[in-house]
């Protein structure tokens, strides 16, 4: 009898460890969802999640929406991850508040959730935030236009290429950075469209790409042909922006501004298309993502915000090659050099 006992402890205790081992084979599941897997925003984004969890041996799924403002297919990838109990979520929210109640339920799977690049609204239904000072970013190309522009400023007639008419955070905030940086009165600095200026002739929308850019401008030059300023949500719209532009002739007179970074983009600064951009960091929001993953599966720590701001801020600069005085910035030499895509 004793030795049938024995053998059986002997039995479950290799049972436990076998389970132990498979636990630990599995490793650490985390999720990343992007708003689309075409922008080379989000491309590189992935790639920098993609090598940090390989790095770490964390278990990354990647997941994206068909296209910018695909609340629906989100959703869809954050339940996924619930039920495949991930470990933390890395995710840029098409809609900002739409996509707040499955976050919720994430969080409450005790799933960490962190938004990266476009802060949920509230910013507090995720865990942390990490990215851009989006109204910093604005801000710089709007001081720089205004700088840029001089006197004549303050006649300006300007357009807003947004996102979408969905007042996702980050297109609030960059176009509210923009126009203080401009100095417009900002009404409501959580609402666009609410100002009263007479320089701006108004907003459309982008779906932050070439052809939604190229649309928008026709519809901004059909109500004002004299537009001379346009900013842009990002720099596939600014692109699509010009090519309106050279379409009719007025390629040259006006200045696009814009957000992003990426090669082309910047490429695109050298080149006299965009008159400046506030280059980001996906990569290194991605991949602080990850490790910030690892180190709550590891140890319960959540990351923390920046002092004295309520995200991570993970940096910006403005990039043109005809700096303005009091507007600090960088060239596009140095830009290329961080630039991605």
């Amino acid at each position: 009898m004793k030795s049938v006992l024995k053998a059986a402890l002997l039995g479950a205790a290799a049972v436990a460890l076998f389970g132990t081992a498979q636990a630990q084979a599995a490793g650490i599941g985390a999720c990343l969802i992007t708003k689309t897997e075409t922008n080379p925003f989000f491309v590189k984004m992935k790639e920098g999640a993609q090598a940090k969890a390989a790095e770490l041996g964390v278990d990354l799924k990647a997941y994206a929406g068909k296209d910018d403002g695909d609340n629906e297919g989100q959703v869809a990838a954050v339940e996924t991850c619930i039920a495949d109990g991930a470990k933390g979520i890395l995710i840029t929210p098409s809609n900002t508040k739409a996509i707040v109640p499955v976050i919720k339920k994430a969080r409450d799977a005790g799933i960490l959730v962190i938004a990266l690049d476009t802060p949920l609204d509230p910013i507090d239904a995720a865990d942390q935030t990490m990215a851009t000072d989006n109204f910093q970013a604005g801000f710089l190309i709007g001081a720089y236009a205004k700088a840029k522009m001089g006197d004549a400023a303050k006649d300006a007639k300007i357009g807003f290429l947004d996102i979408n008419p969905q007042q996702v955070t980050v297109d609030v905030l960059r176009d509210q950075g923009f126009m203080k940086g401009f100095g417009i009165d900002v009404v409501d600095p959580n609402v666009i469209g609410d100002e009263k200026d007479p320089r701006i002739v108004g907003h459309d929308y982008t779906n932050g790409n070439p052809e939604g850019g190229r649309k928008a401008m026709e519809n901004l030059l059909q109500i004002n042909p004299d537009i001379n300023v346009i900013h842009t949500i990002n720099e596939p719209a600014a692109a699509g922006a010009y090519e309106a532009l050279k379409a009719v002739g007025k390629e040259g007179q006006v200045l696009i501004m814009s957000v992003d970074g990426g090669c082309p983009g910047v490429k695109d600064v050298a080149a006299g298309v965009i008159g400046g951009t506030s280059q980001q960091y996906p990569l290194l929001m991605a991949s602080m993502g990850v490790e910030a993953i690892k180190k709550f599966a590891d140890t319960g720590e959540k990351p923390k915000a920046t002092e004295g701001k309520n995200f991570f801020d993970t940096g910006v600069a403005l990039i043109t090659d005809n700096p303005v005085e009091g507007v600090p910035s960088i060239t596009t030499k140095e830009g290329l050099e961080k630039c991605w895509g």
